[in-house]
């Protein structure tokens, strides 16, 4: 059993990302894991400041809601990142937390798996390409880390436009063989 943190970044209620979240949480759980599902729509994330305390504090500065989902992401085994691609990139959110989770460099980190589910109104495969870039140079600070698999699922643009997509089983599946 491992212990799975699924962090959404997406700000809209029903979002079809969030759908894809809850199908691999449905997967991972149904597998035994200890899953715990965090969305970013209704939390107080500021931007970091680059004051680089948190390497000495191994905790920001700036009290907010970044710090207790990157304590919990420090105690998780493996993270699980949901995105709406916006303008082919992750969303905002996601970014600005993945800078504020800098303190985690200095601490006793317990993640080795990440894995990216992504969503688009594009169709075309390449779309997820500079999002997944981006957070593999987040994964790539982090010794022994390695990003184990992604999932895009484009063509999925207003709300619950992705039910019944074939890529759900997909979420599903991902989740259940952690």
């Amino acid at each position: 059993m491992k212990k799975v943190l699924i962090i959404s970044t997406s700000i809209r209620s029903g979002s079809n990302s969030e759908v894809l979240a809850h199908e691999f949480e449905k997967g991972a759980k149904e597998a035994g894991h200890d899953v715990e599902f965090i969305s970013l729509k209704d939390k107080n994330i500021a931007f970091c400041r680059g004051c680089l305390a948190c390497q000495k504090l191994h905790k920001c500065v700036i009290n907010d809601d970044a710090i207790l989902i990157a304590d919990k992401m420090c105690e998780s085994e493996v993270i699980v990142w949901v995105s709406p691609i916006y303008y082919y990139e992750m969303s905002g959110q996601m970014k600005t937390l993945i800078d504020r989770c800098n303190s985690l460099y200095s601490r006793d980190y317990k993640f080795k798996d990440i894995y990216f589910l992504t969503v688009a109104a594009e169709d075309e495969q390449y779309v997820p390409e500079k999002a997944i870039n981006g957070l593999q140079g987040w994964i790539d600070c982090f010794e022994g880390v390695e990003l184990k698999e992604t999932l895009f699922v484009g063509g999925v643009n207003g709300p619950n436009e992705i039910n019944n997509h074939e890529k759900l089983k997909q979420a599903y599946e991902m989740g259940r063989n952690i």
